[in-house]
C-alpha cells in the first residue's frame, strides 16, 4: 500500500502567511487602518473555517481565496472591500459560518456581496435550464453590486490556472463553460488581459495538442521576435525623445487563442500569421491633451512606416461600448512584415487592463455612459418574466463578443449597436413602442426594409404605423438581445389572449364529460399531446392544431382521464440499462454495438481524436471531437449529458474526413495528390472539389482513413509535394 507523504504544517503555515503578506503589499497604497483590521479578521475567519479543507492538488484550501483576492486587487484594480469579499467568498457555502456572522463582523455591504456570490455558486447543475438559471442569477447581481461578478470572474480565473489535478471530464466542462461565458463576459466588462488568459487556458484543455504546438513555436521564435521589435521601435523612440514626450513602448505576443483563431479563419499556418505581436505605445498625457497627443504619435509612426489605410481603428474619438479607448494602425515594417501598433495614454491603458473597475476612478465620458446603458439593458432583460433562462443565455451571449457599429439618428445623436444590427434593432434602441410599430426605415434618405443590415456611419430614420404589431418572423433577423426580448414578450402576450379562448373551449368540453379541469387531468392531456406548458396546450386547441374530439378515446375513472397509448414513430432513445446516471465512461470496443451511438457530422471524429459522447434526446449518443465547433456550447449548457469516451481496440473501420489543400497551380498537380491518396496509401476517396484562380490551386478532398496516425501520414506526404503550400484538416 503506498505511503501518504506527511504534511509539513510549518511549511504550509509559512506558505499561507506569504500569500496573505503578498495581498497586503498589493493593497498598501489604498488600504486604511480600519480596512487592514477588517482584512486581518476576514483572513483569520476564513483560515479557521477552511482549516480541514484541501484542494484536489493537495494544497490547503485557504490558498484559493487568498489568490482570488490577489487577482481582484492586482489584476482588476479593486480595493480592500472587494479583497475581504474574495477571501470570504466560499465560507457561507462550504462552512458553518452564516451570512448573519458576516454581517455582524463586516457590515451590510460585504454581507450583500457574499450573499450574491453564494447564490451563484455550483456551476455544474443537473439540467441545462438550472445551469442557465444560475448564470442568470449571476447577472442579476449586476443590478446590486458589480463586484460580485468581478469576484466570480477572478474565482474562475484561479480555478482555470489550477485545474491540472481535476478529472478530464470536469476539466472539459469547466473549460467549455469558461470559453462560452466567462471569457466573453470579461471582454464585455473591459478586462482584456483576463479575457485572453481565460481563452488560452480554455484552449489548453479543449485543444491541448494545438495549444502546446503554438506555445512551443512562440517560444522557439521569441529571440528573433525580440530582435525585430527592438529594430522596429528604435526610430520611433528617437522621434518621441526629440518631441520631449513621456512614454513607454513595448512589444507583446498575441494570445495563443487569438493566433489559433487567425489560423482557422484564414486557413493559414502558424508561420503565415503575420501579426504574431503588437507594439504598444503608452504616453503620459494630461486628459485635456490626450487626443491631440495620440494623433501626434500616430503621425510620427506613419511618417516612419507606411500604414495600411484599411487597418486604422479609431476608438479614441468613439470608444467601444465597454469603455475601451485606443488608436490602432497596421504599418509595413522592415523586411516586408506588417506590424500592428496600438497608441493610448496611461489612463486609457488602465481602463483597457482594469476594465470596469477603472471607471470608478475615471467617472466621465461616453465610455462610462455606454457601460451604464449596457447594465440598464441587462436589468431590463432580467425583469422580463417570459424570458426563460436558456433563451436569455443565448440572446445575452450573442451580444457579448460582437463587434460594434456606430449609427446616427436624424438629429445626429450617436447610437452604438452590435455588428449586423438591422433597421428594426435600431427602432427598438430608440423606444420599445417605436420598435413595435416600425414598418420600415430610411437609411441615408433611402427607403429600406426592416431587415436591412446597418453599417458604420449610417443615419437612420424610423417609419412607423399604429396598425403594425410584432411578428414572429422578426426573430429571424433581429440581433440585439433587447429587441429580441421585447418581441418575445409581445408575442407571448398575444399568445396568452388566444390561449384564454382555448382554455374556455377545453373547460366546456370537460364539463360536458362531467370532469374537472384540475392539475392531474391537465398533466395527462399535456403528456398525451406532447405540450410543455398549459399555455401551449390551450393555444393549440384554439388554433385547431389539437382536436378535442380525441377525448372520446380517453378512459374515465373516478373523475380522472386516462389517455390511450400512442405508438410514436421515430428513432428509439438510449436504453437506460446501458447508460446510467453514474456511467461516465463509454468505451468503443467489442461491446460498442450494444449502445446506440453515431459520429457527429459537425466534426467527423476519427480514431485517435480526443472525443466525448453526448446523450441526445432521440438519436442515441453522438460522438464529438473535444475541439468540435459545437463542443464549447454543448458542454457548458448541457454538461450533465456528456459521457467520457475513449477509443480502444477497433475493428477495421474507415472514417470520413476532409483535407483542404492549397498550392501553386501546375500541370499534373491533381494527379500527384490523388496518386498519394489512392496509389501510395491505398485510401478511398469519397469526393474532391478543385479550382484554380490566378495561379493558386485550391482543393477539398474527402478521404476515408482508419485513425489520426494514418491521417497525419497522409498530410505529411501531400505536404512534401513541392507545389503544395498548405494541407489542413477540415474542422467541419
Amino acid at each position: 500500500m503506498p505511503t501518504i507523504p506527511a504534511i509539513d504544517q510549518e511549511k504550509e503555515k509559512q506558505l499561507i502567511l506569504k500569500e496573505y503578506r503578498n495581498l497586503l503589499r498589493s493593497l498598501k497604497e489604498t488600504i486604511t487602518t480600519s480596512e487592514r483590521k477588517q482584512l486581518r479578521l476576514a483572513f483569520e475567519m476564513a483560515l479557521e473555517a477552511h482549516k480541514d479543507m484541501r484542494r484536489k492538488s493537495g494544497e490547503p484550501y485557504i490558498i484559493h481565496p487568498l489568490q482570488v483576492a490577489q487577482i481582484v486587487v492586482k489584476e482588476m484594480g479593486l480595493n480592500a472591500t472587494a479583497a475581504i469579499c474574495a477571501i470570504l467568498h466560499d465560507v457561507v457555502e462550504d462552512t458553518e459560518l452564516t451570512l448573519d456572522d458576516i454581517k455582524r463582523e463586516f457590515g451590510g455591504k460585504v454581507a450583500k456581496i457574499i450573499d450574491g456570490l453564494t447564490k451563484v455558486s455550483g456551476v455544474f447543475d443537473l439540467t441545462s435550464s438550472i445551469q442557465a438559471e444560475n448564470f442568470k442569477k449571476l447577472l442579476l447581481t449586476l443590478a446590486d453590486d458589480v463586484r460580485v461578478i468581478l469576484i466570480k470572474i477572478a474565482d474562475r480565473l484561479h480555478n482555470m490556472r489550477t485545474m491540472d489535478s481535476m478529472p478530464r471530464k470536469k476539466q472539459l466542462k469547466i473549460a467549455s463553460e469558461t470559453l462560452f461565458l466567462y471569457a466573453p463576459l470579461a471582454h464585455r466588462l473591459g478586462f482584456y488581459a483576463i479575457k485572453s488568459e481565460l481563452e488560452d487556458l480554455g484552449m489548453k484543455y479543449t485543444e491541448s495538442e494545438t495549444y502546446k504546438e503554438i506555445a512551443r513555436k512562440l517560444s522557439d521564435t521569441k529571440r528573433e521576435r525580440s530582435r525585430y521589435i527592438n529594430e522596429f521601435t528604435r526610430p520611433i523612440k528617437e522621434r518621441l525623445d526629440e518631441e520631449g514626450m513621456k512614454y513607454q513602448i513595448y512589444g507583446r505576443p498575441k494570445s495563443i487563442h487569438s493566433i489559433w483563431n487567425k489560423m482557422r479563419t484564414k486557413h493559414v499556418t502558424f508561420e503565415e500569421v503575420y501579426d504574431l505581436f503588437a507594439i504598444r505605445i503608452i504616453i503620459d498625457s494630461p486628459q485635456n491633451k490626450e487626443k491631440a497627443d495620440c494623433w501626434k504619435v500616430y503621425s510620427i509612426v506613419t511618417e516612419l512606416f507606411t500604414p495600411n489605410p484599411d487597418r486604422l481603428r479609431d476608438w479614441i474619438s468613439t470608444p467601444k461600448a465597454n469603455g475601451y479607448e485606443s488608436l490602432h494602425t497596421t504599418v509595413m515594417g522592415h523586411r516586408g512584415r506588417w506590424v500592428e501598433v496600438q497608441i493610448r495614454t496611461v489612463r486609457m491603458d488602465e481602463i483597457a487592463e482594469k476594465g470596469f473597475a477603472a471607471h470608478w476612478k475615471y467617472k466621465e465620458g461616453t465610455a462610462d455612459k455606454s457601460l451604464d446603458t449596457w447594465l440598464r439593458e441587462i436589468r431590463e432583460l432580467l425583469r422580463n418574466p417570459d424570458y426563460n433562462a436558456l433563451e436569455f443565455l443565448d440572446d445575452f451571449k450573442s451580444n457579448l463578443f460582437s463587434k460594434e457599429i456606430y449609427v446616427f439618428t436624424p438629429k445626429g445623436d450617436l447610437k452604438i449597436l452590435p455588428q449586423d444590427s438591422t433597421a428594426l434593432d435600431f427602432a427598438f434602441e430608440i423606444h420599445t413602442d417605436v420598435g413595435y410599430h416600425c414598418i420600415g426605415a430610411k437609411v441615408n434618405h433611402k427607403l429600406v426594409p426592416l431587415s436591412h443590415r446597418l453599417s458604420n456611419g449610417d443615419q437612420v430614420e424610423v417609419i412607423t404605423s399604429r396598425k403594425q404589431k410584432p411578428n414572429e418572423d422578426w426573430l429571424g433577423f433581429l440581433i440585439t438581445s433587447r429587441a429580441r426580448s421585447k418581441v418575445k414578450h409581445a408575442l407571448k402576450e398575444e399568445k396568452r389572449q388566444v390561449a384564454l379562448v382555448g382554455r374556455d373551449m377545453l373547460e366546456k368540453k370537460m364539463k360536458s364529460l362531467k370532469l374537472p379541469l384540475d392539475d392531474k387531468n391537465m398533466a395527462e392531456l399535456m403528456s398525451y399531446y406532447h405540450q410543455p406548458t398549459s399555455l401551449e396546450l390551450f393555444y393549440r386547441i384554439q388554433n385547431k392544431d389539437i382536436d378535442l374530439k380525441d377525448l372520446k378515446n380517453f378512459q374515465i375513472k373516478g373523475g380522472r382521464i386516462i389517455a390511450p397509448k400512442r405508438q410514436d414513430k421515430g428513432k428509439g432513445t438510449i436504453n437506460p440499462n446501458l447508460i446510467t446516471a453514474n456511467a461516465d465512461l463509454l468505451i468503443f470496443d467489442e461491446m460498442s454495438d450494444k449502445i446506440a451511438y453515431s459520429l457527429a457530422k459537425c466534426c467527423n471524429p476519427i480514431v485517435g481524436d480526443d472525443v466525448f459522447g453526448f446523450i441526445t434526446v432521440n438519436e442515441g449518443i453522438k460522438i464529438h471531437r473535444t475541439n468540435c465547433p459545437n463542443a464549447t456550447e454543448l458542454l457548458s449548457k448541457y454538461g450533465y449529458r456528456a459521457v467520457k469516451t475513449r477509443w480502444t481496440k477497433q475493428q477495421e473501420i474507415a472514417f470520413l474526413t476532409g483535407l483542404k489543400i492549397t498550392g501553386v497551380d501546375d500541370v499534373g498537380l491533381v494527379n500527384k495528390v490523388t496518386n498519394v491518396i489512392s496509389g501510395e496509401m491505398k485510401l478511398n476517396m469519397q469526393s474532391m472539389t478543385i479550382g484554380a484562380k490566378e495561379g493558386i490551386f485550391e482543393g477539398t478532398f474527402m478521404v476515408y482513413v482508419k485513425n489520426t496516425d494514418e491521417l497525419e501520414d497522409l498530410i505529411h506526404r501531400i505536404s512534401s509535394l513541392k507545389e503544395i503550400t498548405s494541407v489542413t484538416r477540415i474542422e467541419t
